[in-house]
Formats: structure tokens, sequence, C-alpha cells
């Protein structure tokens, strides 16, 4: 009787989807802001794309065979983690770098807690975060679409130090991290992932559209109060788009619940405005992201339904 049955917690669900299915659309998803950054940044975009993928896939093999766990390597979690790893980095960043970051998002981040479905926060996140704070320098370095070293477009907004064009943050001829830069490309991807049911519209439309009531609202800070187009750069610049789509929608790291999902990306909204606006950097969205993934257990607490047949009080 026991080879007949399987039991486990609820909720009990039979779905066609499978890990390998919803990382593949994720990867499908992620491949016109690909080419657009390799496109545009060079030779030296394509050895970080690969070298990272190639450099995740290989610690989450090396890690399970040393521990003597079943290989995931097939579910490519792994290969998502490392596309997404490169697409947060700078063009000319040395390539021992985004591999480093590669090897703590797989070990630290991922393994450490449990393999998938039990980290904590955003494995390429939080790789983007532990570079960030190790090597500002090359983190915060990007080159612009003639190879020169330039500041972002959302940098050059906060600083005051000229201006931007908003149709060129839109289709992405700007400087930025590889898959940042293309705002068009990045919703195209995103739609697919809604239009393939990998993902729910709540997260991203409300995480945008709460960044865009923050920068309204409060933009008078950096001078552009209750103007229009300051407020589509701000959405269109930096990784919103990206992280909106393709991180803060991680499974593991956000809300089951609906309450919880739509509360959880009010709080990525208001944390991305606040780390913009009074922050030192222009950007926001990583660090918003992994302290919006540490406050999930509790976002799901306050917002869990109560049980069917709960007695009243």
């Amino acid at each position: 009787m026991s080879n007949l049955y399987h039991v486990s917690t609820s909720p009990h669900a039979v779905a066609q989807d499978t890990t390998q299915k919803i990382m593949r659309d994720v990867i499908i998803a992620l491949i016109p802001a690909t080419v657009w950054g390799i496109w545009l940044f060079g030779a030296h975009a394509v050895l970080v794309v690969l070298l990272c993928v190639v450099a995740s896939v290989a610690t989450e093999y090396i890690w399970n065979y040393c521990m003597k766990k079943p290989q995931t390597v097939s579910d490519l979690s792994a290969a998502v983690t490392g596309l997404l790893i490169a697409l947060n980095m700078p063009a000319s960043i040395p390539l021992w770098m985004p591999v480093l970051g590669c090897v703590f998002a797989i070990v630290v981040v991922k393994q450490l807690y449990g393999g998938l479905g039990q980290n904590f926060m955003n494995p390429a996140l939080a790789a983007r975060c532990f570079l960030l704070i190790s090597f500002a320098g090359s983190m915060t370095s990007f080159p612009s679409v003639d190879g020169v070293s330039t500041a972002t477009p959302l940098a050059i907004i906060k600083n005051g130090e000229g201006t931007v064009s908003l149709t060129d943050m839109f289709f992405g001829y700007t400087s930025g991290t590889i898959g940042e830069v293309s705002a068009l490309l990045l919703l195209v991807g995103g739609i697919y992932l809604l239009a393939r049911k990998v993902i729910t519209w709540d997260i991203p439309v409300v995480y945008i559209a709460t960044v865009a009531v923050f920068m309204f609202l409060f933009g008078g800070t950096l001078g552009y109060s209750f103007d229009l187009t300051f407020v589509l750069k701000e959405l269109c610049g930096g990784g919103l788009m990206l992280g909106a789509f393709f991180m803060a929608t991680d499974y593991v790291t956000s809300p089951i619940t609906s309450k919880g999902r739509i509360l959880y990306a009010v709080i990525l909204g208001c944390l991305t405005g606040v780390f913009r606006v009074c922050g030192n950097s222009a950007e926001g969205v990583s660090y918003a992201i992994i302290l919006g993934n540490i406050l999930v257990p509790l976002i799901e607490r306050v917002t869990l339904p109560e049980a069917f047949g709960r007695e009243g009080k």
C-alpha cells in the first residue's frame, strides 16, 4: 500500500507545469533583452553572459556531486540565476567578478539553505548586492553605446548633470547593465511571461505603479515635481522593469496570497522610491527586492486567509 500513495502537506494541486518548463519560459522571455545588450555592448558582454551561465550550472553540479545530492541542473534554475546575474552586470566588468557572484548565489544563497525552493532571497540579486558592496568601482562603471564609461540616465537625472532622452531610455540606447537598458524589450519579455501564465499581473503592475506614484509625489526633491516625463524616465531607467517582471515575481521569495502579493509590491515600490530619492545612489531596485524578500514571511502571516470552518470569536 505504501507504494500506491504519496502523503504530503497541502495544497494538493495537479498541473502540467514543471520547474524546467517554467525556467525555459523565463529564459525565452529574457532573450530579447540579452541579445540587445550583447549587440549594444559587444564581445565582452557575450563573455559575461556565457561565463555566468556556465559558472552557475557548474557550481550547482559540483555542489550536488560533493554533497551526494541528486543532480538538479537539468531543471534550468541555475542557468536562469546565471543569466539574471549576467544581465545585472556592467558590460565592462572584469570576468572573474561575475563568476564569483555566481558561486556566491548558488552556494551561499541557494544551496546552503536547502536548494531550490528553500532560499529566502533572490540569489541573482543577492549576488549583485554582494558584488556591489565588495567591488563598488567596477560595478558602477557603465560603458555607453560608444564604449566610453559614463553615468547611467538615472544618475544623470539625480545629479543634475545634463538631460537624457526618454526615447533612448525606452528603446535602449543608453548606458547601464547588460540587461536593463531596453525597457521595451523587458516589457516584451514580461508580456510573454504573463501570456504563458508563468507570472501574474499583480506584482509587476502594482510595483511599477507604486514607483510611478511615489516619484510623482516626491520627485520634487530632485527638482522635477509633478513632471510626467520625469516619472516615465524613472520607470524606464535602471533595473525597475527587469526587477519587476523577472525577479520580484520569483515563486520562492514572493508571497503566495493574493493580498500578500499586492502588499509586497507596494512595499517594493515605496522602498525603491525612497532609495532613489533619499539615497546616495540613483538606483534602488536590488536592495528593495531583497528587503521585500526578507519581509515575505511576515507579509504572509498578516494576509493569510482564515481557515474554512474556523469557529468565530
